[in-house]
């Protein structure tokens, strides 16, 4: 596996990290889509914006 193919791997777990994030947070349904959106739509600035302001706390 190249460099490459490195940087997509890291990519991939950070999604679906990101994913499960989202899935399991406090957020109501359609936050929750539109997060999936942005992070599916825009893969490096969607995990970025999503970092800095996610779309809430997870549940308790």
């Amino acid at each position: 596996m190249g460099e490459l193919g490195f940087f997509a791997l890291i990519h991939l777990a950070l999604v679906v990290y990101a994913l499960i994030q989202i899935f399991g947070s406090s957020a109501d349904t359609m936050s929750k889509i539109l997060w999936v959106l942005l992070v599916g739509l825009f893969p490096l600035f969607g995990l970025i914006i999503w970092f800095f302001a996610g779309p809430g706390t997870p549940k308790k």
